[in-house]
């Protein structure tokens, strides 16, 4: 049953892309860089834009969205047996995601960066862009734990030239064990969280995007959760989930590996495409076999 649904997100220093003469968030990678690069220099902000790089499933989430931007797919849509990643347009997202780095936009220690790190970087602010989860929002306006109070804006995953947005698609559910001997006692549970009562009081509270589409009316929702107003209008639309696999797992485990190598300089984008679409190529006909 879902519980709150998430997509990747780009978050900004609203006031310091208004005094820089920026009037929005940049659209394209290009345009982040650019302002990111002239942001640092101007105010001497130290990282102009944080994300989760690590070897893990974040990373994998962060990873695709770079190549979905430039054109590029992992699997086939039409046929999910079938590898499409080594192509010009994924390794142009991967690419895209080293020079982040190399153009002294992210921090090399970025490839170890997960949600705890980029968040507490950007609530510090010490960073001008940070990609992360809608309940980033509910961090940043809690005067306790950040000093960007009120100075941040929310807007779509950037893109290459001429491509779509996309975020990846995340989100969080109940399941029932079929083995359990209480799941009347879960099913009311479940049935209690996912309430509509219940699913407002946890979007005010933490910005978590419900899953029931009429809280996309609710006024107060509207006005008080910006990234709720922003999923209505532009997320909804725009995520993609992880490649759809039966054996995904396996094929999570390299992608994060080649992501994290491709980010960090280990290996060129070339390279993680070219070793990636040997490696998911194994793992899909191992599926095929074991299925």
């Amino acid at each position: 049953m879902p519980w709150y649904t998430d997509g990747g997100l780009l978050y900004y220093r609203e006031d310091l892309l208004e005094k820089a003469g920026y009037s929005g968030p940049p659209k394209t990678w290009d345009e982040l860089i650019e302002q990111a690069q002239k942001i640092q220099k101007d105010e001497g902000i130290e990282y102009g834009f944080v994300f989760q790089g690590s070897e893990y499933e974040g990373g994998v989430c962060n990873g695709c969205e770079y190549i979905w931007t430039h054109g590029g797919d992992i699997l086939d849509p039409n046929d999910p047996s079938k590898v499409i990643i080594d192509s010009p347009e994924a390794t142009a997202g991967l690419a895209t995601w080293r020079s982040l780095i190399e153009n002294g936009v992210s921090p090399q220690a970025v490839e170890q960066y997960t949600e705890d790190q980029s968040d507490g970087t950007f609530s510090r602010g010490d960073a001008v862009f940070e990609r992360c989860w809608p309940y980033v929002y509910a961090v940043v306006q809690d005067p306790k734990a950040s000093k960007v109070v009120d100075k941040v804006g929310i807007a779509p995953i950037p893109v290459g030239e001429g491509d779509q947005s996309y975020s990846t698609l995340g989100g969080w559910n109940f399941f029932i064990n079929a083995t359990s001997d209480k799941q009347e006692e879960a099913w009311e549970f479940i049935r209690w969280m996912t309430d509509p009562e219940q699913m407002t009081t946890y979007a005010l509270e933490s910005s978590r995007n419900p899953t029931r589409l009429g809280l996309y009316e609710d006024q107060e929702i509207l006005e008080k959760v910006p990234v709720t107003r922003l999923a209505k209008e532009v997320i909804i639309d725009n995520t993609r989930p992880r490649p759809l696999s039966p054996v995904y797992s396996d094929m999570s485990l390299e992608l994060a590996k080649q992501f994290n190598a491709a980010l960090g300089g280990d290996v060129s984008p070339e390279q993680a495409v070219s070793k990636l679409q040997s490696d998911l190529g194994r793992i899909a006909e191992e599926g095929q076999k074991i299925g």
